[in-house]
């Protein structure tokens, strides 16, 4: 069993901006040499999720709209009280989307569906610089 990290660099512009980072997890694997394992893809912080979505126009409106129905952005929070940065539905979206997602691979290629891309959603109030980690676990 081999482990490969890697960490990739993203500038978003917060407010629910969706990043595909499909390639980016497919030229490590391409570049481990790997060829049967796990993938797992995980945002460094607390106001970012990692998903799977058909990354299309469509949805990349209607998320941001389902979200702002769900968990508006201009809600009282607790958080925002504590805090005074204003970014507490950001934090109650990451911890239910989640900060990572894990993808098998074989054959040196991610087993996602055709419609399927892996997807960086940042729902910070503002333009960020995002970590995403990369792990490879596989043979």
């Amino acid at each position: 069993m081999k482990l490969i990290t890697n960490e990739r660099i993203l500038e978003t512009n917060g407010n629910c901006d969706i990043i595909d980072i499909t390639g980016d997890a497919q030229a490590i694997l391409n570049k481990s040499n790997l060829t049967e394992g796990t993938c797992c893809i995980f945002s460094i912080g607390s106001t970012a999720s990692i998903t799977t979505i058909e990354y299309e126009p469509g949805l990349i409106k209607d998320i941001p709209k389902v979200l702002d129905k769900l968990i508006p952005a201009f809600s009282k929070y607790h958080h925002n009280e504590t805090w005074g940065d204003g970014n507490g539905h950001a934090h109650i979206r990451s911890a239910i989307i989640g900060t990572s997602f894990s993808v098998p691979f074989k054959n040196g290629m991610l087993m996602l569906g055709t419609w399927q891309q892996i997807v960086l959603i940042d729902f910070d109030n503002r333009k960020r610089t995002r970590r995403v980690a990369i792990q490879l676990t596989g043979i």
